[in-house]
């Protein structure tokens, strides 16, 4: 209600939220209400003949889409670290608005503490992602390797939300985190196209799979055909 009163009252006909779990949610009710198409995701804006084009992933990531919302005002929500940081430079200006917002008709019932995120896979300058292909007393050395090449643990999505070997803040992919790392170390990742849209940007992928037809292989720099019991004690004692 705040954030549409904020577009009513400036006469703004774009508005940007983060495309996080809560801006995701959050951009759909602002567009509900305020009448606007909206789109989430989106990797890239560009004006062309004077429209707004946003670039977002398509058919469950296989393309990408350049799309445009037709109603006047439009909500978009930017996908975390799909623009670099901007450079230092004076800021804007902040406008105080007095704004209406009715009571909820919800009750607070509890309120229970959330522990703490563990770790930001999006801003890892390194990230070493496991997959179902990983055997579950393995896990500890993949971490020890993320560990000594000062990186972070991740994982597909099985791997957190069927298996619960790792929390779900760690998932990389469509229905997961989008990273960017300058290096990304693949283990036992088949590489179906609901992960590979998480991290295809990464600067450098080296992916490590027994099975040669693994599609992760096709789109990585360096591929390795191999068990990981074998690679990942050769690599760990070698960092």
């Amino acid at each position: 209600a705040a954030l549409a009163q904020a577009v009513q009252h400036t006469g703004a006909q774009v508005l940007l939220l983060a495309s996080n779990r809560r801006g995701r949610e959050l951009a759909g009710r602002v567009a509900q209400a305020l009448e606007a198409g909206c789109l989430t995701d989106v990797m890239a804006l560009e004006v062309r003949d004077g429209q707004l084009l946003a670039v977002r992933n398509a058919l469950g990531g296989a393309v990408l889409a350049t799309q445009r919302v037709l109603t006047p005002r439009q909500v978009m929500a930017l996908a975390p670290g799909a623009w670099p940081a901007a450079a230092p430079a004076a800021g804007g200006t902040v406008q105080e608005l007095k704004v209406e917002v009715p009571s909820s008709p919800l009750r607070l019932v509890e309120t229970r503490p959330r522990p703490a995120a563990e770790a930001d896979i999006e801003g890892a300058r390194v990230l070493v992602a496991v997959g179902l292909g990983l055997a579950p007393e393995d896990l500890p050395l993949a971490q020890q390797v993320a560990q000594a090449l000062g990186g972070e643990i991740a994982c597909s999505k099985p791997v957190a939300t069927d298996r619960k070997w790792l929390p779900e803040e760690r998932v990389i992919g469509l229905s997961g985190k989008k990273c960017k790392p300058e290096l990304a170390l693949l283990l036992g990742i088949s590489g179906q196209v609901q992960f590979t849209v998480g991290i295809r940007d990464a600067r450098t992928i080296v992916a490590v799979n027994r099975d040669e037809n693994a599609p992760i292989l096709t789109m990585a720099d360096y591929a390795m055909v191999a068990d990981l019991k074998d690679v990942l004690p050769a690599l760990g004692p070698g960092l």
